[in-house]
């Protein structure tokens, strides 16, 4: 038997979680507009930052956590600004691969200066090792998650 006080403390944490992400996707809206990108631009922008060859836009999708077909009108909308280049990639007839352009580079700078002060000020009177923790429990809970969905999937079609 599930013990009552700890579901509904689980509920609250599962909240809280997504009231915190709700605040920091607003935020993160707030701050880019300046260089009149959104968040999800922007991590398109920084995944291609350390990447000299570049990227597919399946492997941009997966760093993403994104279906396709968004990746596909985020990068269309990047590109239609020249802050990335897509072209096909060598080997792989129907892939294409990402690369950010100089013109992508300039703003990346001057806003990643503003989002780590940013990000500095969120995590400002938590420690190192408070931080690593919180991030171990996300990534675990992350790996439950994924197992939860492949054992619903596996219910479901089995029902």
């Amino acid at each position: 038997m599930v013990d009552p006080e700890y579901s509904k403390l689980q509920y609250e944490a599962i909240l809280q979680l997504i009231r915190n992400t709700d605040t920091l996707w607003n935020s993160s809206r707030l701050l880019f507009a300046r260089w009149d990108i959104s968040p999800a631009q922007f991590n398109v922008l920084n995944l291609l930052s350390d990447e000299v060859r570049g990227l597919t836009q399946s492997q941009l999708g997966k760093a993403l956590l994104t279906h396709r077909s968004n990746v596909t009108g985020l990068v269309g909308r990047l590109e239609k600004r020249s802050l990335v280049k897509r072209s096909a990639d060598v080997g792989h007839q129907r892939a294409w691969r990402l690369v950010l352009t100089s013109a992508g580079r300039k703003p990346l700078r001057s806003v990643l200066l503003i989002y780590c002060e940013a990000a500095r000020r969120v995590w400002a009177g938590i420690s190192g090792h408070q931080t690593e923790v919180v991030l171990g429990i996300l990534q675990q809970l992350e790996r439950i998650e994924q197992e939860v969905v492949v054992i619903q999937k596996t219910q479901d079609s089995i029902a």
